[in-house]
């Protein structure tokens, strides 16, 4: 038995080059298929946009494809293991590796390094470039592939309450009193019952209030609309309100969203939802270290045997498993029915538990 954790210095190497190579094919053959079929999808409403074109499928392209692409990375790791594993499993590689005294950890010892590369690249890629392209693609697709206001900070789609009222902004921009917003709805309601709506195209911060243009009032009883010009309303609403309440994770590094998450608690927000997505900005990119593990059954066991093709279903299923119990942990980490750490680190504790059991069990 060698005492070293890695193989011969050229040993490791071809494994490691040959399982990089694999998931680079298998991710490059999922995202093209998967962003084929997402442009078919969404095309019809880009195009619908009056002077949309070719340069805004192209766009749409460029801003979807980081997402597709971080989504399906540890997908393209799996398979990138399987298919490495199966392959030198086949060829007597791996025989050849154990009979030269390789224990099943040192055989993988080269992929869980590459994984591991994966795993940072991946966490810089989604840092930088994800969450850009989300945000962007999200105030594109809020604003029907039109043209999104040229402020930084841009937010879409915003609700909030101002006592028995309801107001909505298509878009808020901005920080602090310097925050605007556009395309405003506001709900009049009394004792239940709507009373009136407005309609105002631009809104900005004035004194304790906000100074409103373009309103329009229909009156619900009446059935009439009056246009009232520039109006100062909403007393008391703060700019906290509009810029706080909705913060998406999928659109905020990991530092922005620590920020949010803490002017959320200063105003006594709910926040385990939004620290269950922060810690799983880490333990995300960090689920490519456990594809080799958990495809490891793929490698081992003679291929005569004829239990080579289950061996590898085995451990698809246990990885396609990690996947299905991550995103049921989130989910119930949203919801607040799990702790925000318990919701992002335990179906990776979980699974490396499994994957490192199984090949103990079978191969140790």
């Amino acid at each position: 038995m060698q005492m070293s954790f890695f193989p011969s210095r050229a040993l490791a190497f071809y494994m490691g080059r040959t399982f990089l190579w694999r998931c680079v094919a298998m991710l490059a053959m999922l995202v093209l298929v998967l962003q084929a079929l997402d442009l078919l999808s969404e095309a019809g409403h880009v195009l619908a946009y009056p002077g949309n074109g070719e340069a805004q499928l192209w766009r749409y392209v460029s801003l979807r494809l980081p997402q597709i692409t971080a989504t399906f990375l540890p997908f393209a790791v799996l398979l990138g293991t399987l298919i490495t594993l199966t392959t030198l499993n086949a060829n007597s590689e791996i025989v050849s590796m154990k009979a030269a005294g390789l224990s099943a950890h040192q055989v993988l010892a080269p992929l869980m390094l590459v994984a591991g590369v994966i795993a940072a690249g991946s966490f810089t890629f989604n840092e930088r470039i994800v969450v850009r392209s989300t945000a962007t693609l999200a105030a594109w697709n809020a604003a029907g592939y039109g043209a999104v206001p040229p402020d930084s900070g841009v937010k879409s789609n915003v609700w909030i309450r101002d006592g028995e009222d309801l107001v909505h902004a298509d878009f808020i921009a901005g920080r602090g009193n310097a925050v605007t917003l556009r395309n405003i709805s506001i709900y009049d309601r009394a004792g239940g019952n709507l009373v009136s709506t407005l309609e105002a195209t631009r809104g900005r911060r004035e004194g304790d209030g906000w100074r409103l243009e373009g309103v329009k009032r229909f009156d619900v009883a009446g059935g009439n609309v009056r246009s009232l010009g520039t109006v100062s309303l909403l007393r008391g609403v703060r700019p906290d309100q509009f810029t706080l309440s909705r913060v998406d994770a999928e659109s905020l590094s990991y530092w922005e969203l620590r920020e949010a998450i803490s002017a959320l608690k200063a105003a006594g927000r709910p926040t385990s939802g939004l620290e269950a997505a922060q810690w799983h900005k880490i333990a995300g990119p960090l689920s490519t270290l456990l594809m080799p593990l958990l495809g490891a059954m793929a490698g081992f066991g003679l291929a005569r045997s004829g239990k080579l093709f289950v061996r590898a279903v085995i451990g698809m299923a246990l990885g396609f498993g990690f996947f299905v119990a991550d995103n049921f942990s989130l989910a119930m980490g949203d919801l607040g029915a799990y702790p925000p750490l318990l919701a992002a680190w335990s179906p990776f504790l979980l699974f490396l538990l499994v994957g490192e059991t199984v090949l103990i069990y079978t191969e140790e």
